[in-house]
């Protein structure tokens, strides 16, 4: 897109520089920043500095470094040059000996000095935005940015950007928060004919579904109705195998007691194409939100997620209680909230502190969001003096006095 002005406006074109020979003549941030797309292009790309950034000698793996001045044979051969020196004058040479050459040359201090310049930059699946403003970046920047939300959101449509063929996307929604959810879940949803959600999938992305997208509700209520994961599994199978483009979109990350690769087999085995979006984990995300670290360096080397939906002892649980009282770092619970009283029993019968300090997260993320601060001593009467219910996080260690040390008397 461009802007007409009193000079002429630029021709857009996409370089294709895979392979190609590309110059960058500078070692600052803003040869950082064309590195990183040239790179993503493709290009065999050399810098030529003094000095580089960290980041740019990171990348000698990547890219040629010649790390002295510049002088004008290191345009030889080259298609394209970036001018980005701190020092005019080295910028009007870098100039000169790509006009010379008959390359296109971006300088970086002053547009109207070279013959090519940079658009901002963004891409939605296989579509790639790029604005010119006339030589206004932040204008050009915030326009590009409008138009690539614009197209993940689905308030703009790019047909043929996305993935639209027949099969399965296992996706996982984050830990409920509309803006936590990957970029690359939306892509999905928006490319879905069908949408297989349970209730702690972000609601409100349902609600931007297109008027033709079949909704199907697999709630998994506590103690209530719920959806077989056998049904489950056969509904995305049979609507993928009927040409349909299916999402099956869930809370947290998938793969993380989400039963998503029970769905992945059940693909694998029907023959049917199944792709993975992993989400945000509510077992990290969550305690992160409210501020408390599942790690803290001198507190706790560890963390284990376990999943609290049988209680310690019950003839189908996997979980080795006795070894998990005697692990030093942090406990994340998932789906403990009924069973939360006989596993802190069964800790503290293993050796862990009665003051040790316990969080329980509930509906984190979300606008009913609150935290209940305890210990495991105290945790059972906590639990139904602040009438907790489901869903919840609970963290188990100093983590949380860490994050809280007013509370448990740390300041």
């Amino acid at each position: 897109m461009t802007q007409r002005g009193a000079d002429p406006h630029p021709y857009l074109a996409g370089l294709v520089l895979t392979g190609r020979k590309v110059v960058v003549v500078g070692g600052g941030h803003v040869a950082q920043r064309r590195v990183s797309g040239l790179l993503g292009a493709g290009a065999d790309v050399t810098v030529v500095s003094l000095d580089v950034t960290p980041a740019l000698e990171g990348l000698k793996g990547e890219l040629t470094l010649v790390l002295r001045e510049f002088t004008e044979t290191d345009l030889d051969g080259a298609w394209y040059v970036v001018a980005a020196t701190d020092d005019p004058e080295v910028n009007v040479r870098v100039v000169a000996a790509a006009d010379a050459r008959h390359t296109f040359c971006v300088r970086a201090d002053d547009a109207l000095g070279g013959t090519a310049w940079t658009p901002a930059v963004g891409h939605h699946g296989t579509v790639t935005v790029g604005v010119l403003g006339n030589r206004e970046p932040r204008k050009s920047a915030s326009l590009r940015d409008d138009i690539v939300s614009a197209l993940r959101d689905g308030h703009l449509t790019a047909s043929g950007a996305l993935d639209r063929s027949p099969g399965v996307v296992l996706v996982g929604g984050g830990p409920g928060e509309p803006e936590l959810v990957t970029v690359a879940a939306r892509h999905a949803l928006a490319t879905a004919d069908v949408v297989v959600a349970d209730r702690l999938a972000p609601r409100e992305l349902l609600d931007e579904l297109g008027p033709h997208v079949e909704l199907i509700d697999v709630a998994k209520l506590p103690r209530g109705r719920s959806a077989s994961q056998q049904t489950i599994n056969e509904v995305i199978v049979d609507r993928a195998r009927a040409g349909k483009r299916v999402v099956r979109f869930k809370g947290g990350d998938n793969f993380v007691f989400g039963r998503g690769y029970e769905e992945l087999l059940a693909c694998a085995a029907a023959d049917v194409p199944v792709t993975v979006v992993p989400g945000l984990s509510s077992a990290i995300a969550v305690p992160a939100r409210v501020g408390i670290p599942v790690t803290h360096r001198g507190i706790a080397h560890e963390f284990t997620v376990i999943s609290g939906h049988l209680p310690p002892g019950h003839p189908e649980s996997l979980v080795a209680w006795d070894a998990v009282a005697g692990l030093r770092g942090t406990l994340v619970l998932l789906m403990a909230v009924d069973n939360a009283p006989a596993i802190a029993e069964v800790l503290l019968a293993g050796g862990r502190d009665r003051a040790t300090p316990v969080a329980v997260i509930v509906d984190g993320t979300m606008p009913t969001e609150r935290t209940v601060l305890s210990t495991l001593g105290r945790l059972a009467e906590d639990l139904a003096a602040h009438r907790v219910v489901p869903p919840a996080i609970i963290v188990v260690g100093e983590v949380v006095a860490v994050a809280r040390p007013a509370h448990y008397g740390r300041d």
